[in-house]
Parts: structure tokens; C-alpha cells; sequence
């Protein structure tokens, strides 16, 4: 399983469980408090926490001097979703390099290639570990929260596009996340907003959804599964799921890498009961890793359950650490930054 290598300088006590999110662009005295839980073990960062990259770079900084230990993350995939726009480079949505795909295959592949790496050095230059990145679900024409931020419909299409965007990402130094495990494109509803239920046998699954995570295993070091009932296959949605979590993918697929649960404050989570629940089951079902995030008194709750079951911490954790650290200045000044830049900023010419 190709990993991203921690910092020779990070501390090796692993990280705790429960990563959650801020309210804006500066930490609170509360936030400071909270980081401090050894329970908490991660950081992610969404819009309302950047204002620009001096900015985010000085939170990043605070964070660690907080808690040096910590990991913090971003959904920095490209497209709509994309948390830190101006002053980084515009990424595209990932559907930009699969129609380009259809008439060149090779170039496709090498732009990918280039956004993940470019995406990866930008982060890791703010301050980030790791974006929550890419996407590995296929654009079906159902599901329009997946829609373009899918590399394709096919499963040849993701996973080709999706295996360079990830050797983009390791060349830079940045651990991989495919999300959303073992497929959410398949389905309409929303799960941030409702509970999608797909009525699809294994096989069907297994032969669709399922094959670009089977086909870029070896250059996964996380997994996100999906808010989504299987409901032929097992009566609980994926991420709550030990048929999904350890039958197919640690034991089938013999995935060891990280499995981060998806936010369980989203209503595809809710019915596995109370965010305590939740937390229970998704760390039961095994996730090593679960997301609190968007509802202070949830996450506060989440912290004192953990805390008061003397959750340990997780070493698999402990891969997510970025490999590589960028100084923004040296890293704009490059040759390798300015030739990505400027092939992604034509690709976004393009298709104005």
C-alpha cells in the first residue's frame, strides 16, 4: 500500500479519534480548549475559516502551536467544492478532465496528473496535512451532489484519471482519501440532506461503483465511505457497516489504510441514533477516524462521550502526516508550480 511518509520531526503518539471543525478564521479560547482533548486528533478547515493564504497559514500555524500533534484537513478537491479560492489556483471540476479523456487519453491523464500534484503542493504549503481528496464515485446522471466532481462514468475512466490525480498528490508529498466508499453515484438523494437507499444486488455494485476503488487500491492511504444504504447487501449504510468496512474492504480488498467516516452530523448518519450512536457505530464498523463537524453542541458531545470511555488513539492516523512541507514562496517561484498552473488555467480558459 503506497503511503505518504510522516515528518521525521513529528511526535509518534498517535492521534485520537474525533476530528471536528472551527467557527472562523482565528481560533477561540473555547477551540483552544477543545483541541486540547486527547480524543481529538484532527482539524478540518471549510470556507468560512479563509479569508487568504497569509491568513490560513497563520490559523494552520496557531493549530499546531495549539496541538503539534493534531492533523488538519480540507476539502480542496476542485470545482464546487473547493474551500481556499482566492489567492490558489482555480481548480477545475474533475468532469473538465474527462471530457477531455474522451479525445485524448494521454493528455487527460497527464493534467491530472499535474492538478493533483498542484492541489496537493498548494495545500501543503498553507499548512494542511491533507485535502479529502478524490473523488472515486462515477457520474451516473443521478446523483447531482456528485455530478462533475466525478472523473467520469465509467470505472476505466476513474480509475485511470483517478491513479494520476493520487501520483500527483504523492509526488507533492500529500496522503490520498477516495471517497465515497463503495460508491455514491449511483444514487439521488443527497445524504447531507437525506439517507439515499440503493437497491442494487453485490454483484452490480461489485462490477460498477465498487471497481475504481478495487483498481486504485494500491494508491489509497484513506477511504471515506458513503452515507448510503446498500439495503440488498446489509441493513446498515455503509459507514456504519462491518460487512462494508472489514468483509469487503479490509479483508477483500486488503485495504490497511485510514477509513474516515463522513461527517455524522450529516442526515444520512441519523439513523444510527444520537451522535453518540453514531460515533459508537462508525468506530465499531471501523472507522479509525470520525467527523464531527458544522454543530458545535454535537461535537462537544461527541468529545465528552469519547472522553469518558478512555477512547484510545489510532496509529493508522499517524500515515495522513504530510511527507512533505512547502514554503509558499519557494514553492510560486517554481518551475514545476508555474507549468501546472498555467496548463490548469488554460484547461479553465477553455470551457468559459
Amino acid at each position: 500500500m503506497t503511503q505518504a511518509n510522516p515528518d521525521s520531526s513529528s511526535t509518534t503518539l498517535p492521534p485520537g479519534v474525533l476530528m471536528l471543525d472551527l467557527a472562523g478564521t482565528a481560533l477561540t479560547d473555547e477551540e483552544r480548549e477543545l483541541l486540547r482533548s486527547p480524543v481529538v486528533g484532527g482539524v478540518i478547515l471549510f470556507a468560512r475559516n479563509y479569508v487568504d493564504p497569509e491568513q490560513v497559514q497563520a490559523l494552520n500555524a496557531d493549530i499546531r502551536a495549539c496541538r503539534p500533534d493534531i492533523l488538519i484537513a480540507v476539502d480542496q478537491e476542485g470545482g464546487r467544492v473547493q474551500r481556499l479560492r482566492s489567492g490558489y489556483t482555480r481548480l477545475p471540476p474533475m468532469a473538465r478532465l474527462a471530457q477531455l479523456w474522451h479525445s485524448d487519453r494521454v493528455a487527460a491523464a497527464t493534467l491530472s496528473e499535474q492538478a493533483g500534484w498542484l492541489m496537493a503542493a498548494e495545500m501543503l504549503s498553507a499548512g494542511f496535512d491533507f485535502s479529502f481528496a478524490p473523488v472515486l464515485d462515477l457520474d451516473t446522471g443521478l446523483s447531482e451532489v456528485i455530478g462533475d466532481r466525478a472523473f467520469g462514468s465509467t470505472p476505466e475512466q476513474v480509475a485511470e484519471l483517478a491513479r494520476a490525480f493520487m501520483r500527483g498528490m504523492h509526488e507533492a508529498g500529500m496522503a490520498t482519501t477516495g471517497k465515497h466508499f463503495p460508491g455514491h453515484g449511483s444514487v439521488q438523494a443527497d445524504s447531507h440532506l437525506a439517507l439515499p437507499v440503493d437497491d442494487r444486488p453485490l454483484e452490480q455494485i461489485r462490477a460498477f461503483d465498487l471497481a475504481p476503488f478495487v483498481a486504485c487500491r494500491d494508491l489509497l492511504d484513506g477511504i471515506m465511505p458513503a452515507h448510503v444504504l446498500y439495503q440488498a447487501v446489509d441493513p446498515h449504510c455503509a459507514g456504519f457497516s462491518p460487512f462494508w468496512l472489514q468483509t469487503i474492504l479490509r479483508q477483500e480488498l486488503g485495504f490497511d489504510g485510514v477509513i474516515f467516516s463522513d461527517d455524522l452530523v450529516m442526515a444520512g448518519a441519523a439513523a444510527a441514533g444520537g451522535i453518540r450512536e453514531r460515533v459508537d457505530a462508525a468506530l465499531k464498523a471501523g472507522c479509525d477516524m470520525v467527523l464531527v463537524c458544522n454543530d458545535r453542541a454535537m461535537a462537544l458531545e461527541a468529545k465528552a462521550h469519547l472522553e469518558a470511555t478512555a477512547h484510545p488513539g489510532n496509529s493508522r492516523l499517524l500515515r495522513m502526516r504530510r511527507a512533505r512541507s512547502w514554503n509558499r514562496e519557494d514553492l510560486l517561484g517554481s518551475d514545476d508550480w508555474q507549468q501546472a498552473r498555467a496548463r490548469i488555467d488554460a484547461l479553465m480558459e477553455a470551457a468559459t
